[in-house]
């Protein structure tokens, strides 16, 4: 039997990460198949422990998770090498970008399929055909993007989200044979060995702006509270972790499950992270989220995403949220003790470049509202990037407006449409340079004036003189030219958690 090879490439801050998404894919076919992990962020040179392996003769299968951004840097040029030096091998891709960019990513020559979304059936029996078991076609298995005989995209009927508890366990003894898993621990403003882990998949809504909904189409299923606690309990017991970053796309989706959990983790003294809506929490009562904080929650992430209630519409968000909610919210939060940590995504479309530009004036006024309701707040600046949610309103008028995704897949490799998948640069035709310098001149001077709590290197003095040269800037809204507070940030390494995550190196 073929041996399999399960590669994570280097992420922006993947080195402190457990990684889940290929822990996941071995899970799947453990047991099952020989496979190995490699994972690009601990590998000095990844492509020569890659090639190590093929090298033997005995590994045919070259299997990438691949997230937009700066993953594709060793997914695009290794899946390409793997092609070249081992045609007889089969190169399968699986995570975000694979899946919503889907069209570029198997028309190229070197990427022969791609899972689209969960791969706990799929991938298992893609290797079964491909081994000649042949208990399903092709086209009977779910969640598979391939070309067929004529070149033609074939895209498999989609598989309804799988019970969690029913998977098997993470490999996680298997992963202990390739890494030191106390290198993933990294030290954080959470704790000083700070675990990451998945306990959801999908989310029940239909942003128009985000890229699980293409995958998930607006489905949720969560591990149980009781399972989510034994993987923890593992960890803290074999690597004495004290903190937890839990990477669901909505990890508070089911009141419920959040509740039962935080009675279990209660005594444990680990503080923890998620990510959530405002709508949702809200109706959490406030007896549930001081239970929530007494068990250790510091901070939840939150898409508050615009003040204007118009624009939240056209982003399709969902439920009940208004600007309204989000200040309520605001308060709520500082009364409970727990850090909202609220995320903003600026310069979306419009008709003209002055309602743009009106739009970024009134959001930047409305995150200072918000500071000034609870100045504990996080603020998460991002620039809209589009994704490829075909159908939806947004997606036609930003195609209108002349926006268009690379039609190869190397030229995904540019490093403009790198800090894009990073939300950091547009490639938008209806933003224009000063707009942009505006959101950017005021994060700098918003990160001066309030230095986020993440970065706990930033504190006494060091804050106290941010926020003094900040202080004139933020008061007065001139933000141009901030040449100050950037000097600054570089000497004293400011770190921004949307792009470094929590991680001190």
């Amino acid at each position: 039997m073929n041996k399999v090879l399960i590669f994570n490439p280097k992420s922006a801050n993947g080195k402190h990460r457990i990684p889940n998404s290929i822990l996941q894919v071995g899970a799947s076919i453990h047991g099952k198949f020989p496979y190995v992990f490699v994972d690009g962020n601990l590998e000095k040179d990844p492509w020569a422990t890659i090639q190590k392996y093929f090298d033997t003769g005995q590994f045919k299968y070259f299997c990438s998770t691949v997230m937009p951004g700066p993953q594709l840097k060793q997914a695009v040029p290794f899946s390409k090498r793997i092609k070249a030096s081992y045609p007889q091998s089969r190169v399968i891709w699986g995570g975000y970008f694979a899946s919503n960019q889907y069209k570029v990513s198997i028309l190229s020559p070197y990427v022969d399929f791609v899972i689209n979304g969960p791969g706990d059936k799929a991938f298992p029996d893609l290797l079964s055909f491909l081994e000649g078991g042949r208990e399903k076609e092709l086209t009977e298995i779910k969640n598979l993007i391939y070309l067929d005989n004529e070149g033609q995209i074939v895209k498999t009927k989609k598989e309804e989200l799988l019970d969690q508890d029913s998977l098997p366990d993470f490999p996680y003894r298997h992963l202990e044979s390739f890494y030191d898993l106390r290198k993933y621990l990294g030290n954080t403003f959470l704790g000083k060995r700070t675990f990451s882990y998945h306990s959801s998949f999908g989310c029940p809504f239909t942003c128009s702006f985000c890229a699980v909904v293409p995958i998930y189409n607006a489905r949720w299923k969560g591990k149980s509270a009781a399972k989510v606690y034994a993987d923890i309990q593992y960890f803290k017991e074999r690597y004495h972790i004290d903190a937890v970053e839990f990477h669901d796309n909505n990890f508070f989706t089911s009141r419920k499950r959040v509740v039962e959990f935080a009675r279990l983790v209660k005594n444990d003294k680990i503080s923890w992270w998620g990510e959530g809506r405002i709508d949702t929490i809200n109706q959490y009562s406030d007896e549930d989220l001081k239970l929530i904080k007494e068990a250790g929650c510091k901070m939840i992430f939150l898409g508050a995403e615009t003040g204007n209630d118009e624009v939240l519409k056209q982003m399709d968000k969902g439920g009940t949220q208004s600007g309204q909610m989000i200040k309520d919210f605001a308060a709520r939060m500082g009364r409970i003790g727990i850090i909202p940590e609220f995320s903003f995504v600026l310069g979306m479309p419009a008709d003209t470049p002055e309602a743009v530009m009106a739009q970024i004036d009134a959001d930047i006024e409305f995150i200072k509202a918000i500071k000034a309701i609870n100045p504990n707040s996080e603020i998460i600046l991002y620039l809209y990037s589009p994704v490829a949610t075909e159908g939806s309103e947004l997606y036609e008028q930003i195609q209108q407006a002349g926006f268009a995704f690379p039609k190869v897949l190397e030229d995904w490799l540019d490093p403009a449409w790198e800090n894009f998948d990073l939300r950091k640069n547009p490639l938008t035709p209806w933003l224009e340079p000063a707009m942009v310098d505006k959101i950017k001149n005021f994060e700098t001077v918003l990160n001066g004036y309030y230095p986020t709590v993440s970065d706990y290197r930033i504190k006494g003095v060091k804050k106290s003189v941010l926020r003094a040269l900040a202080s004139l800037r933020y008061k007065t809204g001139i933000y141009r030219y901030p040449y100050e507070i950037k000097l600054l940030h570089k000497i004293w390494k400011y770190r921004q958690p949307e792009i470094e995550g929590f991680y001190a190196e």
